[in-house]
């Protein structure tokens, strides 16, 4: 909604600067998203919310700034033009088919007009509200909306083929020419003015081409109507258009000041433009029930707190707004709310109303006197805390449709878990409720892939879902991760590219446990022909799987290997240890031993991790793998691996003598329960 600060003028008696009515009346909740100067003039731009169609009149805002800064406002009052009998104009009647579509349309017929060009003041003051110019009679109709928030309509009486204005649904298939220059195809979701039983305008939106006002007219019926604001939003929604009209039409207008506004643009028309009115018609006198509301001021003082707030300062407020006030008991008063007012109903509205004016700046701060009850999600912060983990190892959150294809899941379902099926799935792509998240993050790496992306790292935590069984359908939380392709790297003097594998999928999981307080000996990776079954406390939880070739390519992932894992997180937050124990450093240097041995290919890193630390303690500080190699110098079936051993004291120096016995204990029990040969 724009409107200038001289506009306002002719209504109120404005002191202040307009940077100064600005603050004012954005702090009242109008909000002035722009101000500009217009030579001598100042445009303002508010941000009018759906509930105050007052607000889209320069009188509506008029009446806030008089309320705001105690000033009169004058010229709100209207007086009916009086009209001038003539029989010739007696035939004409007003059919309306559905009152609810339409409870009031009125007609003034006007004779002998003169159409032309608008006087300067009246061309400045639209165009400056980014209203184009079209000649006298438009643009008084155009002031009049825009001054008084009621859109009129101006037909050439003598293009009206007929003595009947009717409003009426549209029929099916009937077409309207509009004034823009559009061929529109109507139906009976959109209301119509007709002539003689053809559409003449789109009721509340826009008028016809063969019936505007032209350079030529000189007999005008001047429409003045109260439209049904679903039926104008649903017509209008529908055919594709928008307008000002449609705009305060669709909010609401002021039913109660229709037939007054008109005869405000007739006296317009006929001051400017000349002519004689001849004919007023309404279809019906709307008969509007006064609206009352009690206000008990002990409530209203109550809830505001405001110190300032005495009973003559409540009622000068309601009344520089349009309501008034009555006493009917000790503190409590009758308010009559204005027929432009429908979003005052409550007691509570009305407190809103003082609120706004005596200034929301003056309500005193206070604390909510209620303890907010705040219960603490264990499993939703754990889930946040590995997001914020997986996000700080590289990788990138996805989520995807619980809703897959049926055929998604053969080659991820070995345990044959019955899924959940959509009995009318609206696609093929939603047949049925997933029973893991590889599918579908497999997909996110098609995509990625597609999109030139070098390296892919993703994870999703979501819930998937099984099929009846005993027990009844069941749901269980999983994080699922996808590595492929190889990042780059910045090492020594130039750049290398780190490809994913298998061991980067099993790293992050063991990164995650880790931080989760998961003690290293209680987590396992158990390889099972294709894939890696992982357990904690000997339960398993989880998979690290490389997808067959066949798999991908079936997924639209071509010439690119692809590393997968899944975890039940409902399943490892029942082993999850957050509280973190810290353990002093050491004052004393330590001895630091290695280990060179070869073993049978399939003994696992974390058997002689287990049988360094049992034999070990209480010196060993830390063990772990720092070599391991396979070749020409290691027979075929076996494998070499060097680990490190670091022992430290907290009480004292440790000695080689000590440490050399110590570590010839470790040697002879790993020879001894692995066959180990030390190189």
């Amino acid at each position: 909604m724009k409107f200038t600060y001289n506009w306002l003028k002719d209504f109120v008696d404005i002191t202040i600067s307009p940077q100064a009515l600005a603050d004012k009346l954005t702090m009242a909740g109008i909000e002035i998203v722009s101000l500009e100067k217009a030579g001598s003039d100042f445009v303002f731009e508010a941000e009018i919310t759906s509930n105050r169609p007052d607000w889209l009149s320069v009188i509506g805002i008029a009446r806030e700034v008089g309320a705001i800064t105690g000033k009169k406002v004058h010229g709100s009052q209207l007086t009916v033009h009086r009209t001038t009998k003539d029989s010739k104009d007696s035939g004409l009647s007003i059919v309306i088919e559905d009152k609810k579509d339409c409870p009031l349309y009125t007609a003034r017929i006007i004779r002998g007009v003169r159409v032309g060009a608008s006087p300067a003041w009246l061309k400045e003051r639209l165009e400056l509200i980014g209203c184009r110019s079209v000649n006298n009679i438009v643009d008084i109709t155009n002031y009049i909306m825009f001054t008084r928030g009621q859109p009129l309509h101006a037909f050439d009486l003598d293009k009206l083929n007929s003595d009947t204005i009717g409003v009426r649904r549209a029929r099916a298939a009937e077409t309207l020419i509009t004034i823009d220059g559009q061929q529109l195809r109507l139906d009976p979701d959109i209301l119509v003015i007709t002539d003689g039983g053809k559409p003449a305008a789109i009721a509340g939106v826009m008028g016809g081409k063969d019936t505007e006002v032209t350079a030529a007219t000189q007999n005008i019926l001047l429409e003045a109507a109260v439209f049904n604001p679903v039926v104008v939003r649903q017509g209008r929604r529908k055919l594709g258009i928008q307008s000002e009209s449609s705009y305060r039409f669709e909010r609401g207008v002021d039913a109660g000041n229709v037939d007054f506004i008109s005869a405000q643009a007739t006296k317009m028309i006929v001051e400017l433009a000349g002519g004689t009115l001849v004919l007023h018609k309404a279809s019906a006198l709307l008969h509007l029930k006064e609206k009352k509301v009690s206000l008990g001021m002990d409530r209203a003082k109550n809830i505001l707190k405001m110190d300032t707030l005495s009973t003559p300062r409540v009622k000068q407020i309601l009344q520089s707004l349009g309501f008034t006030a009555k006493a009917i008991k000790k503190n409590i008063f009758a308010v009559t709310v204005p027929s432009w007012r429908e979003d005052v109903r409550l007691e509570a509205d009305c407190i809103e109303e003082i609120a706004r004016i005596a200034g929301y700046d003056h309500i005193p701060t206070t604390l909510p006197s209620i303890i907010p009850q705040f219960n603490y999600d264990h499993k939703r912060e754990l889930v946040s805390r590995i997001k914020s983990m997986l996000a700080g190892l590289g990788l990138n959150e996805v989520i995807t449709y619980s809703l897959v294809p049926h055929d998604w899941l053969a080659d991820f379902n070995p345990q044959q878990l019955p899924p959940i099926e959509i009995a009318n799935p609206l696609s093929r792509e939603q047949e049925v409720l997933r029973t893991t998240l590889i599918p579908s993050l497999l997909k996110c790496v098609a995509y990625n892939l597609n999109q030139k992306r070098e390296h892919v790292a993703l994870f999703e935590i979501a819930d998937v879902f099984f099929g009846q069984g005993t027990a009844g359908p069941k749901e269980e939380l999983r994080m699922g991760i996808a590595l492929c392709g190889a990042k780059a790297l910045w090492a020594g003097q130039g750049r290398v590219h780190d490809t994913s594998s298998m061991l980067h999928a099993k790293g992050i999981v063991e990164v995650l446990f880790q931080r989760l307080g998961i003690e290293k000996n209680a987590y396992k990776f158990i390889p099972q022909g294709d894939r890696v079954v992982v357990s904690v406390k000997d339960k398993e939880i989880g998979l690290l799987l490389k997808p067959e070739r066949g798999i991908l390519e079936r997924l639209d992932i071509k010439n690119k290997e692809v590393f997968t894992a899944e975890i039940s997180l409902d399943k490892l937050f029942a082993d999850v240890r957050l509280k973190q124990h810290f353990t002093p450093f050491s004052r004393f240097p330590g001895i630091s031993r290695d280990i060179s041995l070869v073993v049978k290919e399939d003994v696992p890193a974390s058997r002689l991790i287990d049988i360094i630390t049992a034999n070990a303690a209480p010196l060993l500080e830390e063990a772990e793998v720092s070599d391991y190699y396979k070749g020409k110098q290691v027979e075929s079936g076996f494998k070499g691996v060097t680990v490190t051993c670091r022992y430290s004291s907290s009480a004292r120096t440790l000695t080689d003598t000590e440490i050399n016995s110590l570590h010839a204990v470790v040697i002879g029990e790993l020879e001894k329960q692995l066959q180990a040969k030390i190189r």
